[in-house]
Parts: C-alpha cells; sequence; structure tokens
C-alpha cells in the first residue's frame, strides 16, 4: 500500500504541509512513522480525508506525454469495485469525483487500490451543459 509525505500529502490536498501537520497533530488525518521516524500517512487514510473534505485534489500532471487529451486530472483512488470481468475505479480530483469504468485486467495490471495517485484523462466528443 503507497503511503505518502507530509509534503506529498500536502501537494495533492492543495494545502500547504503545516496543514497537513495540524489535522495530524488534531487527530482529524491519522498518520505513522515509517522506519527512518519520518511521518507518513497512510495511502487509504489519505484517500478517505480527501473523499470526506471534498475539495482534496487538484495538482496538474507533471509530465511532457504528448497527447491529444486536454483533460487531465490528478487524484487519489478513493473506490475499486471489481466484477468478474469489469471494474469500476471512483477518483477524488479536487472537489471532482470522477468515475471510470475499465477491466478488471486493467485494474489488476495497473495495481489500482484505494489510495493510490493516478491520472485521470478525459476525452469526450460529447459534453452535456445544463442550467439549474
Amino acid at each position: 500500500m503507497p503511503s505518502y509525505s507530509i509534503g506529498q500529502a500536502a501537494s495533492l490536498l492543495g494545502v500547504s504541509s503545516e496543514s497537513v501537520r495540524r489535522w495530524a497533530d488534531g487527530g482529524r488525518l491519522r498518520m505513522d512513522r515509517d522506519g527512518s521516524g519520518n511521518r507518513v500517512i497512510d495511502g487509504v487514510s489519505l484517500a478517505r480525508f480527501a473523499k470526506e473534505r471534498g475539495s482534496g485534489l487538484h495538482a496538474v500532471p507533471d509530465d511532457d506525454l504528448p497527447t491529444s487529451v486536454r483533460n487531465s486530472f490528478v487524484g487519489i483512488v478513493t473506490d475499486v469495485r471489481v466484477d468478474d470481468v469489469a471494474a469500476q475505479v471512483e477518483v477524488q480530483a479536487g472537489p471532482h469525483r470522477l468515475v471510470s469504468l475499465v477491466t478488471r485486467e486493467a485494474v489488476e495490471d495497473l495495481r489500482l487500490a484505494v489510495g493510490v495517485t493516478v491520472t485521470a484523462r478525459v476525452k469526450s466528443t460529447n459534453v452535456h451543459v445544463d442550467l439549474p
């Protein structure tokens, strides 16, 4: 299971490292110590916190991968539901909850699990806009 440093968690949540420390010290975010004594946050705990907070992850992908996709969202996996053939992967990216339907094989190959950081790339020929 992945774990995150205070700085990594702060970057994903879009806040300062000090905010993450305060949340941990206040009991809102669970932290442990790694083998070197550094404070780390378990990926599952961070995913749960981001989901509860509802305005968590907002980072922009930091890669130079050539692509025609312009809508990329860095987020944390908050739920994975696997069936015999298909799977549903839920990602919290800032205030946005993204749900992707993929194959079971893709989940296994990518080792997708709650707490893993992913980039959701969205490309659609249809975008629906509704008025309130």
